[in-house]
């Protein structure tokens, strides 16, 4: 079965075609970083005004790399949510057009369900139930996916994400936008121990997570050097802000798997490409006797093919979208 879809949630415009739910034939990303890098983040009306731009050209070039025309499509799937609502609103659209003209089935996509699908383009033979790490900008999770429609989250961030607190750090430490890979890179000429965060673990057996004290720890930090005129390292603080941020997510999601009494850990969003985060999951992982799995870096960012994915186990148990498919920016995973 090949199914093309479309990823619009954010500032990616993408479009896939993905076969069986497993096999890429495409996947076609247009980047917007540097257009709202001038800005120190995504303009949500920016984004939306390129989607409009870009969208019919990626769909042109996705059925052109993949050498098959409309006629070899079966269904059509798109993000629905959560995300950016205009920028939803272009994507599902273009994809109820489509679905529309062609006379084929449309498939609506829980972004957060997609990023977790991407594991199974990576790792073929990946069948559940496992636990996942989703962080990402907007998502701090932790989701147990028992089989490939239920999801169940067992911790959630209660304030910033740990991509958006990376965000937030990188633009006062001037190294850019998006912060994710910025201070990932000078945290590797930094000292993670110059400076002892905070860590938060909120209460006990709490799976849930906050970054907002830490945010708030670095800040006043930089602002007391600032204050006394001291010179600020801004590699150390960077790796000593990654390592708390780190340090948190890879305990509490070890934790978790291992009190769930699964033997799989996966990893999914734009926060999962960090380099320290995968050394340092992968060294607790094999400690404690789990198999880790994670996608390549070009499907842990936003994109179509993890959408592809996850429509087609959405349309063979039967979840199938009408014409009246909506854009919603907060819908929730397992929510149709």
């Amino acid at each position: 079965m090949k199914i093309l879809s479309i990823e619009t949630s954010c500032d990616e415009t993408s479009v896939a075609v993905v076969e069986d739910g497993r096999k890429v034939l495409t996947n076609r990303i247009y980047s917007q970083i540097d257009i709202h890098k001038k800005y120190g983040g995504v303009v949500p009306e920016i984004a939306s005004r390129n989607h409009v731009m870009k969208l019919p050209y990626i769909i042109e070039e996705a059925l052109e790399e993949s050498g098959l025309s409309f006629s070899d499509l079966d269904a059509i799937a798109v993000t629905n949510g959560p995300g950016l609502v205009g920028a939803l609103l272009i994507g599902v659209s273009e994809a109820k057009a489509l679905a529309y003209s062609l006379g084929l089935p449309l498939i609506g996509v829980n972004h957060i369900e997609g990023h977790i699908a991407a594991n199974f383009l990576q790792h073929p033979d990946l069948e559940p139930p496992f636990l996942t790490l989703v962080v990402s900008g907007g998502h701090s999770h932790l989701v147990m996916v028992r089989d490939y429609q239920t999801f169940e989250i067992i911790g959630k961030t209660r304030d910033d994400a740990a991509g958006e607190a990376y965000d937030k750090i990188s633009r006062v430490l001037g190294l850019g936008y998006p912060g994710g890979p910025a201070i990932d890179r000078a945290a590797k000429k930094g000292n993670s121990h110059a400076v002892e965060f905070p860590r938060v673990f909120l209460e006990k057996d709490s799976y849930d997570f906050s970054f907002s004290g830490l945010k708030s720890a670095v800040l006043n930090y930089l602002n007391s050097k600032k204050m006394k005129e001291e010179p600020i390292v801004v590699e150390d603080v960077a790796a000593s802000f990654q390592l708390a941020v780190i340090e948190v997510l890879v305990e509490k999601a070890i934790h978790c798997a291992l009190e769930q009494k699964v033997d799989k850990i996966c990893m999914a969003g734009g926060v999962s490409a960090n380099s320290l985060l995968r050394e340092m999951m992968q060294e607790k992982a094999k400690e404690n006797g789990l198999a880790l799995y994670y996608p390549a870096p070009i499907l842990c960012t936003d994109n179509a093919a993890m959408i592809g994915s996850m429509a087609y186990y959405n349309y063979i148990n039967g979840v199938k979208s009408d014409l009246y498919l909506n854009a919603v920016p907060g819908l929730k995973i397992g929510s149709r």
